[in-house]
């Protein structure tokens, strides 16, 4: 169990509640390395385990030759496909599994370069590391399939419960005045973050320990349990710090499985890093995608037909869509539609969700194709989104519960400036700097969970807020801690948080921009039942000062109980537990509906994805909603691109705490322009090797590329997004960001670049 302790003074007395501009309770302990993260816990007698991987990309493994390592110094045990590990299959997100299939996390039979085929555990890591150099592995190479551009690449599985369509696309297309239409690509990309992948396992009997990164602490100790055939209870998942995640640490992989299994043959804790090198391939990042999007629309810009077609790459062993289509129904009204999304087979690890999943590269097409839209027609870029604005939700022709995209279209421009855009390209420079303007819009879905909570009042006055749900940056420690001091009327800096662990109350993934929603919504409504509780107890315990007053209500504020009238009675909450001869006060709450309490509901809501809302599950569609302004600087001799500043506009609904919604923002922006301009992961033909699979080849954002960025919420509390009013903050902030920055360099140039990232020899 991690305790954040908040020491010293943070601001005025208003920055304890919701909406107050509170930094950070850990950001002090992570700065001075009082964090202690996953892979740096103190474990005694631990062993070390590396990876082996695979040097082609399709085919299996002839054999393998492990004297060597297993006779080099500290070595105690070589991993190969060979041994059976005693694994079952575990279910998938949403808690479908298949009946007696046995699962390999090592396997002869290759799908991808730089699958893990052996691993080597030894007394150090380097003993383990150069042992596992000495694996000698040959191999029957088979064709490979390495990326979507490969000649020999098979056609696309239409995935049909995806497609969207209503009215006569088609033909509303062929009949429209204006017509335009392009393919936009966008490659593959990879999380990176800060931290690196692994764990740390250790076994007690049958009870397992694990300490890893996690974004989902109960989803993750389901799937280990799973494998082995435990209780999900016999499984901890200990994640107190995360350095990031993007969705690449919201379930457990297969070296997870190697680990943990090497250390149940041992019987002795077992550390298993994943080198920056193999989180390339461990894991997997957004994959490639392909569409093609063609607008119809009358002379004046409003739209009759949007058609569009997209693929995205796949595993040949599993299936993971990065929808291009699934942000193109809700932008805009348009009475004729039609999108189709297709998966592609080729031979690299299967996909996972990296920030804003679908919603990314589907932006960026139909952002790309209305600003050629605008140019058509001479209208606009801003003036076409709104004469095109959809007042209900065009896909299920719900209301929305709040968008504000018009607002922040208006207040987005005026602060950037947009009003005072030359509209043709080329038109603006400083020198033989060209300047280019750009607006794109995005928006992300509001998903609902159910989570659980735990607030325990203690004697002394103080309160801790305990939950299973993480914090991987984006402030759960620091909302929580204000949801509760606001609802039990005590500063702040009396509220303890414990998060992170598996053995703690429930929580939803951390994914889906959904968690702070869910769980503030548990907070509260257990501090609001702890309040209740100790007042009840203040004014009927016979130990109680407030017994005899003829009170029949009390305020609770400032860490103290009073009667609402001047002179009252008022006591410090510490004063009456100690009358009260009470210890602590505890209250637990969730917010599973009343027909789905019980114990198999429990579990299926804080270990599955299964009982998640979508945002149409209720008489309205509910959305995040953003608009980016970027300017560019384009060098026009040598094709270099700059991003000078960005002006984005969000609608989020009410924001917990600015400082840190603001700060989510300005990240996913930055990933956004890393997006739009570095990053893009190459795969050698030959063999299906990534290329450049370390952080001095493959390109992020650093601070030299960042610009000034003036991120600004426009939003209103949404009472059908969640209890207290949010809508999710986290990934919105990166859709849109490549598009604008893509329709600034077409102004600034006349030269319009469809596949990303947009590098100079594209330009040039």
């Amino acid at each position: 169990m991690t305790i954040i302790e908040p020491r010293g003074k943070r601001g005025d007395a208003s920055d304890g509640t919701i909406g107050g501009r509170l930094s950070r309770f850990d950001g002090k302990l992570k700065i001075t390395g009082g964090a202690t993260y996953a892979l740096e816990q103190p474990v005694e007698g631990l062993a070390y385990a590396v990876l082996v991987q695979s040097r082609i990309a399709a085919g299996r493994v002839a054999g393998i030759d492990i004297g060597k390592a297993q006779a080099a110094p500290g070595v105690l045990m070589v991993m190969t496909p060979d041994v059976d590990l005693g694994l079952m299959v575990a279910s998938d997100w949403y808690g479908n599994r298949p009946d007696n299939q046995p699962f390999r996390p090592l396997s002869r039979e290759i799908s991808f370069n730089g699958q893990a085929v052996a691993a080597v555990v030894a007394e150090t890591l380097e003993q383990a590391t150069e042992a596992a150099r000495l694996v000698e592995i040959s191999y029957e190479a088979g064709i490979a399939i390495v990326d979507l551009d490969d000649p020999n690449v098979g056609e696309a599985k239409p995935l049909d419960a995806l497609a969207v369509s209503w009215g006569d696309a088609e033909a509303a297309l062929a009949e429209s005045a204006v017509r335009v239409e392009g393919q936009y690509r966008t490659p593959r990309e990879y999380h990176v973050a800060i931290e690196p992948h692994g764990l740390t396992a250790q076994w007690d009997g049958d009870q397992l320990t694990v300490w890893e990164p996690s974004q989902w602490t109960h989803g993750m100790a389901r799937t280990y349990a799973e494998w082995y055939g435990l209780p999900v209870e016999n499984v901890r998942i200990v994640s107190p710090f995360i350095g990031g995640g993007f969705g690449s640490k919201a379930t457990a992989y297969a070296y997870g499985a190697v680990a943990t299994a090497a250390a149940r043959m041992l019987g002795r804790p077992v550390k298993l890093a994943v080198a920056r090198s193999q989180s390339f391939t461990a894991f997997g990042g957004r994959a490639a995608t392909r569409q093609t999007i063609a607008l119809g629309a009358d002379a004046d810009g409003k739209l009759q037909s949007i058609v569009q077609s997209g693929v995205s790459e796949t595993a040949t062993y599993a299936d993971f869509p990065e929808q291009t289509n699934a942000a193109t129904p809700l932008m805009y009204a348009v009475k004729n539609f039609s999108a189709k999304h297709g998966l592609v087979a080729v031979n690299t690890v299967v996909p996972g969700a990296l920030r804003a999943p679908g919603k990314n590269p589907s932006t960026f097409g139909l952002e790309c194709a209305m600003d050629e839209l605008a140019y058509a027609t001479g209208i606009d870029p801003v003036e076409l989104r709104l004469r095109n604005y959809a007042e209900r939700d065009p896909q299920s022709g719900k209301p929305w519960s709040t968008r504000r995209l018009r607002e922040a279209l208006a207040e987005g421009g005026e602060a950037f400036g947009w009003p005072r855009r030359s509209l043709a390209p080329r038109s603006m420079r400083d020198g033989r700097r060209l300047i280019g303007w750009g607006v794109a819009c995005g928006t992300f879905p509001v998903l609902r969970a159910s989570s659980e909570a735990l607030i325990r009042i203690l004697a002394d006055g103080t309160v801790d807020v305990v939950s299973g749900a993480i914090d991987m940056g984006q402030g759960t420690y620091t909302i929580l801690a204000q949801t509760a001091a606001e609802v039990l009327g005590v500063p702040v800096e009396q509220v303890n948080v414990h998060l992170g662990d598996s053995s703690l109350p429930g929580a939803t993934v951390a994914g889906g921009s959904m968690l702070a929603g869910a769980i503030t919504g548990a907070v509260h409504k257990a501090a609001s039942a702890a309040r209740d509780e100790l007042i009840q107890l203040a004014l009927n315990d016979g130990a109680s000062p407030f017994r005899d007053t003829g009170a029949n209500t009390l305020v609770v504020a400032e860490g103290r109980l009073s009667i609402p009238r001047d002179g009252g009675l008022s006591l410090s909450i510490a004063e009456l537990m100690t009358a009260l001869g009470r210890d602590n006060l505890e209250v637990r709450r969730n917010t599973l509906p009343e027909g789905e309490q019980g114990p198999d509901s429990h579990r299926k809501a804080w270990t599955t994805m299964g009982s998640i809302k979508g945002p149409t599950a209720g008489e309205y569609s509910m959305h995040s909603w953003c608009a980016h302004f970027v300017e560019v600087q384009v060098d026009e001799d040598f094709g270099t691109v700059r991003v000078a500043r960005v002006v984005s506009a969000f609608d989020c609904g009410r924001i917990y705490n600015p400082k840190l919604a603001e700060s989510q923002w300005r990240g996913g922006i930055i990933m956004g322009i890393g997006q739009a301009l570095l990053e893009e992961g190459i795969v050698d033909r030959r063999n299906g090797r990534v290329m450049n699979n370390n952080l001095g080849d493959y390109l992020v954002a650093t601070n030299a590329d960042i610009p000034p960025i003036e991120v600004i919420s426009v939003g209103v509390p949404d009472a059908n997004a969640s209890v207290l009013g949010g809508k999710g903050v986290g990934e919105v902030g990166i859709v849109g960001v490549a598009p604008a920055i893509a329709n600034a360099v077409f102004h600034a140039t006349g030269k319009r670049v469809r596949d990303l990232p947009i590098t100079l020899e594209k330009l040039l």
